[in-house]
């Protein structure tokens, strides 16, 4: 017997954000605004037009450490999840990479004779290309390939195997990034190891919307 989910649709969405503020940055990519008052996340999502079975699907997602979904698979609406991850590609390209990339120029010293600083932003800024390519591909390919499926229509040249293998390609640069900051940049302060915490959590949101799909 399946347990139930830690949100429900008869639930305040004020007590989800009050729950998990990470939610809130959920919310802004289905393009729910604030506001609600005490309104159930059902009457809130149906306010402005939004799926709430997606909604609330995504928010457990993120919120439990184990989440199996166990509805009805036609009640879950893929084209609300594909419009979140639009939003979310538009989010990570134009604020979460620039703002990295500052933090790591904050945090390296590119005064030293070793080159280990600008190595270090070569590979990000190889790591971002590599991302933004991703990213434009699957807004182009991938959700062009479900767009399809919902249609009835079946791709001839494309599966959903072919996205999985790029995919792996932005997994390798980033852990090549990690571990020469890992094995070559000296600890001179504390600003190593923060920022090699900050670039992980900032990049863990990347991955978790891919294991979404």
């Amino acid at each position: 017997m399946n347990e139930p989910h830690k949100y429900r649709d008869h639930r305040q969405m004020s007590d989800l954000i009050c729950d998990n503020y990470s939610l809130l940055m959920v919310m802004s990519r289905f393009g729910l605004s604030l506001g609600f008052g005490d309104k159930s996340v059902k009457d809130v999502c149906e306010a402005q037009g939004v799926d709430y079975r997606t909604f609330l699907a995504v928010a457990n997602f993120i919120s439990e450490e184990q989440y199996t979904y166990s509805g009805d698979e036609n009640v879950f609406s893929i084209s609300a999840l594909m419009d979140y991850l639009k939003r979310a590609h538009t989010y990570f390209l134009d604020f979460k990479l620039p703002v990295i990339r500052r933090k790591l120029i904050e945090s390296i010293d590119c005064s030293g004779s070793d080159n280990i600083a600008y190595l270090i932003l070569k590979f990000f800024d190889e790591y971002a290309k590599e991302v933004r390519r991703h990213m434009e591909y699957e807004n182009e390919a991938v959700f062009t390939y479900v767009e399809k499926l919902l249609e009835g229509k079946l791709a001839e040249n494309y599966d959903i195997a072919t996205f999985a293998s790029k995919h792996n390609q932005i997994e390798s640069k980033l852990t090549e990034l990690k571990n020469i900051i890992i094995k070559y940049y000296p600890e001179k302060r504390t600003t190593t190891s923060s920022m090699l915490f900050f670039l992980t959590s900032s990049t863990a949101n990347m991955t978790l919307l891919h294991t979404v799909r």
